[in-house]
């Protein structure tokens, strides 16, 4: 196995977590609330009353970042090295997962992890396992 030197960003990664874990924390610190995706986005398909707003003020923005980088950056290509069959079952693999394992890699990996969350814990290990096996039947023992 090699490293793709050319595309080993560590620094930018790091930045990235930072940025997430304060993002988290300031979340859970101002709303009471896990940062998770799949419950926020959940949220939306059974609204509470006053509990719609905020919800899709969050995923307006989850969209809106990626369009205000371009913007001040410029176009990133894309490059994903799958076929569409390939990505909408890895889809619905991922959401009956999320709601197998009762929640989103944010809110197991990042939220659940950092209050030391015993069921975040296997969770985390479950769905980083699974991620491990599929990348090396993917990409090495089936290719």
């Amino acid at each position: 196995m090699t490293l793709d030197w050319n595309h080993f960003t560590p620094w930018a990664s790091l930045a990235g977590g930072i940025v997430l874990g304060l993002a988290s924390a300031i979340f859970i610190l101002m709303n009471g609330r896990i940062l998770g995706i799949s419950g926020i986005v959940g949220g939306l398909l059974r609204p509470r009353r006053g509990d719609l707003a905020w919800r899709l003020l969050f995923v307006l923005g989850m969209l809106a970042a990626p369009l205000l980088y371009m913007a001040v950056v410029g176009p990133v290509p894309a490059r994903i090295d799958a076929g569409w069959g390939t990505l909408v079952v890895a889809g619905l693999l991922v959401g009956v997962g999320t709601r197998y394992g009762a929640g989103c890699t944010s809110g197991h990996g990042v939220c659940g992890l950092s209050r030391l969350s015993p069921r975040s814990g296997v969770a985390t290990l479950a769905f980083m396992g699974a991620g491990f096996v599929t990348v090396y039947l993917v990409r090495h023992a089936l290719a």
